[in-house]
């Protein structure tokens, strides 16, 4: 799980006059897909905003009970376990998903990996290692990790996993997925504003209820207490991956816990990836790509998305901006 941080300036609950009508601002906190979902509404009262907070937790929950890799009942699980056994049919939302993840997967050069899922936990971030693995067991514990044997059939709408043992999971991508719904869904029911934080994937659309935009900061590892941009968002999605809270050191050298899913070996040059542009799914797709491939051929890959800009922060602490 990617480490995500960043500073909200959200109030708790705010009653104010926008365009001349009185508007409640709520936030409500609660766990989901395993992470701290944070969902903030301006809505005409109080029991208008939790009946739509509700709304959204539960398209969030609904969404856990088909992506999930740890709950044995979903479709994702299914089809983990008949891994080199057989396909399994899924609904067209986790196809579509799938099909979404296999394109990053495409344009980064196996960079970015759902069947990541698969590969051995030889790094751990805990304070248990003691040494680096050997390079005979960091190869083997990719043996599993391959998009390409991922086999998707439109026609009957099945994923099957070529190899036996083979797992995906959308650790990277599914939050900012429900991010996403969560926050068309209530646009659909016409709540004018709003933000949903998915453990830092996020999702706005409108404004606070003071008409001020959405302010979100990015956090700078190495100046505590200061933020490296503060951006202002309104119907947009912002998410950070980086590395500074989990790794490992040796000899002196950083290891990340974000691992390049072709070699096994944890991610260097970056410690912090911020992109923002339409969609939260998206954003966090090309961040955790980023965060693999380094700031060179992250830049470029990302110039291929021109809604999309970045922050990169680089290990000796460059805060680099995309144009």
């Amino acid at each position: 799980m990617l480490a995500k941080t960043v500073v909200f300036f959200v109030f708790i609950q705010v009653t104010a006059l926008n365009m001349g009508v009185a508007q409640v601002q709520l936030s409500r906190a609660i766990t989901l897909m395993g992470s701290r979902f944070e969902v903030t509404v301006v809505d005409q009262d109080s029991a208008a905003a939790n009946k739509h907070i509700d709304m959204a937790v539960t398209e969030i929950e609904r969404i856990e009970n088909l992506i999930s890799e740890w709950r044995p009942h979903t479709q994702v699980s299914e089809v983990n376990r008949n891994a080199g056994i057989k396909p399994v049919k899924v609904d067209r939302e986790v196809f579509e998903l799938t099909q979404r993840a296999i394109f990053f997967s495409e344009q980064s050069d196996g960079a970015f990996d759902i069947s990541i899922a698969a590969m051995d936990k030889i790094w751990r971030f805990d304070g248990t290692m003691d040494s680096i693995p050997s390079a005979a067991e960091i190869l083997r514990s990719v043996e599993k990790v391959d998009y390409r044997a991922i086999q998707l059939d439109s026609v009957n709408q099945t994923i099957y996993l070529k190899k036996k043992g083979m797992k995906i999971g959308f650790g990277s991508i599914g939050k900012g997925y429900a991010a996403d719904r969560g926050r068309t869904l209530l646009m659909e029911n016409d709540v004018p504003a709003g933000l949903v934080n998915a453990s830092g994937d996020i999702s706005a659309w409108g404004k606070q209820a003071n008409g001020k935009p959405w302010r979100i900061g990015v956090y700078n590892p190495f100046r505590p207490g200061r933020m490296a941009k503060v951006l202002k968002i309104g119907n947009s999605a912002m998410v950070t991956s980086g590395s500074y809270e989990k790794y490992v050191e040796f000899d002196g050298m950083r290891y990340s816990h974000i691992i390049n899913p072709k070699t096994g070996y944890p991610s260097t040059g970056l410690v912090s990836v911020t992109v923002y542009g339409p969609s939260a799914e998206f954003a966090n797709g090309l961040s955790t790509t980023i965060m693999v491939l380094g700031r060179e051929q992250g830049e470029k890959l990302l110039k291929s998305f021109p809604a999309y800009k970045a922050i990169l922060i680089t290990e000796n602490g460059s805060v680099l901006h995309s144009l």
